[in-house]
């Protein structure tokens, strides 16, 4: 791919969405109270606003960033009792909100997401607000700094609205885990269904976003836990390429795959959102939308597809008519199969354990608390909230019996995981001469039970992840009323290419519909 510029992207991305308005239409609004942006009475559609929109009214003085806070805190407190996605939110947010109103009346705005509500995945330390990573032993001590991100966050005068509930300790606690539960905030459930999963580990981030519930949403990957809940929950979500976000103050797992990212209902919001966290935005005050500007189609891109049959035939359908739609845009789309896949699954985990130690018991001495995961191990075996959706945390104890990081056959395993998983795609790549592969991000939503924890062998999101990749989760259709994704992944630090591609895929895919956060659906669609 022809490397392009975040800021050029961005800035074609801001024109085109103000140009041509919302990316989708917004569906019939639920009885439940989602849908309809038109009750908050701020004059815009919350399902489908976009960031662009958004400053060019508060740049007009038609809307302000109080009222919008305001009408996201409304929101969250009629809606997220039946999804179960915010933590808490932050009673500082209407001051943060009225600070950046003063910014806008001056002229002197920091760029556009200035005003912004943004959520925060509950694993990202931000100072005066608990920070859990969903566990009762870090509940009681709020960290005293905020993550870097946080920082770059509120250097740009986004305003911090909450904190969402996540998988505990970002899914790498039990052997069979429930995703969307923690011991702090309980299950969140899926928007379109909700007895069904909202799949893990930035669950609330990703169910919050489904029931428009803030603007934008800060999620975390290791491998999958910012694709897959987009996808299941039929939202954007972006996994930067590995130390373009800082992960300085967030909760890890691993520091050879963890990396924070953004996620939000449309691809606009995604791109300014990274922007930020990277540190690469641009100060441009969107109010004059002036010449459409084409932030890049998808005539002449080739894309390989990586069907993943083992998705069930529903999903393969999805992408069946996902690929007729690309090529009839002008796509030329050929199959492919990244190689090396099962060496891949060998390894990952066991390397994952050996990194978990080492850096946990780095995190955890940075906290009040159990100090290292011998402690936190204790904590959990003798706190029976830690207990009532699934006991187990064999994770934890295999990590703290793994070899050191400094074990040669550790070294071994995480440098054959890195060559093979780069080379998994950038093989693919080259032989086939792509801009992108694409795959299926997620299978229907399987029904949430602690008893039987998740069904989510879901390996479309691996080679990026292991191989520190950029990642794009897009809605692509449905199965039934269950959201799929669209899963791009291309080389390393091709991060704007892929944003630009995944601009260009939503536009054409037009798959995006509001929940209806219906009670249940037939067991067809679970996996």
């Amino acid at each position: 791919m022809r490397k392009r510029s975040l800021a050029t992207l961005s800035a074609a991305l801001v024109v085109g969405s103000l140009c041509a308005g919302a990316p989708q239409p917004r569906a019939e609004a639920a009885d439940s109270g989602g849908g309809a942006g038109s009750s908050t009475g701020l004059g815009v559609d919350l399902d489908t606003v976009t960031i662009p929109e958004l400053q060019a009214r508060m740049a007009g003085g038609s809307l302000t960033s109080s009222a919008l806070t305001s009408a996201y805190l409304r929101r969250i407190k009629a809606i997220d009792p039946t999804i179960h996605a915010v933590l808490r939110t932050d009673p500082t947010a209407l001051r943060q909100a009225a600070a950046s109103d003063v910014r806008h009346r001056h002229g002197a705005t920091r760029g556009p997401l200035d005003g912004i509500p943004v959520l925060l995945k509950d694993n990202v330390n931000t100072r005066g607000l608990p920070t859990t990573a969903g566990s009762l032993a870090l509940a009681d001590s709020p960290p005293d700094t905020d993550a870097a991100l946080v920082t770059r966050l509120r250097d740009a005068g986004a305003v911090i609205l909450g904190k969402t509930n996540l998988s505990e300790w970002a899914n790498f606690r039990a052997a069979k885990p429930t995703s969307g539960w923690s011991a702090v905030g309980g299950q969140t459930n899926n928007p379109y269904v909700l007895d069904r999963n909202p799949c893990g580990s930035s669950a609330g981030s990703g169910a919050a976003l489904a029931a428009s519930l803030a603007q934008v949403a800060i999620g975390t990957e290791t491998d999958g836990s910012i694709v897959c809940p987009a996808g299941m929950n039929g939202v954007v979500g972006h996994k930067p390429s590995l130390g373009l976000v800082s992960q300085d103050g967030v909760v890890p797992i691993s520091a050879e795959q963890d990396t924070a990212g953004p996620m939000a209902r449309n691809v606009i919001d995604t791109a300014l959102t990274f922007s930020v966290l990277s540190g690469q935005r641009s100060e441009g005050k969107p109010t004059s939308p002036g010449k459409p500007t084409s932030p890049g189609g998808l005539r002449g891109k080739r894309i390989g597809l990586w069907r993943l049959p083992s998705l069930g035939p529903e999903v393969d359908a999805v992408m069946t008519r996902t690929a007729k739609r690309l090529r009839t845009a002008g796509a030329e789309v050929v199959e492919v199969t990244p190689p090396y896949q099962q060496r891949l699954a060998e390894l990952e985990f066991p390397a994952l354990l050996s990194e978990f130690h080492r850096d946990i018991d780095a995190y955890l001495a940075t906290r009040e608390g159990p100090r290292n995961l011998a402690e936190l191990i204790e904590f959990n075996r003798t706190h029976p909230g830690e207990q009532t959706c699934f006991a187990g945390q064999e994770l934890f104890e295999q990590a703290l019996a793994a070899p050191a990081t400094t074990d040669p056959e550790y070294r071994a395993m995480r440098t054959e995981l890195k060559d093979l998983s780069r080379r998994s795609i950038d093989e693919t790549m080259a032989t086939h001469h792509l801009d992108a592969i694409a795959s299926p991000t997620n299978p229907p939503a399987w029904t949430t039970d602690c008893a039987r924890g998740d069904n989510d062998v879901i390996p479309s999101s691996t080679p990026a992840a292991v191989a520190g990749y950029p990642s794009l989760s897009v809605p692509a259709g449905f199965v039934d009323e269950l959201p799929v994704g669209l899963l791009l992944m291309a080389g390393d630090h091709e991060d704007s290419e892929l944003l630009s591609l995944g601009a260009a895929a939503e536009r054409r895919l037009h798959a995006w519909r509001a929940p209806r956060y219906l009670p249940s659906v037939g067991t067809g669609a679970s996996r």
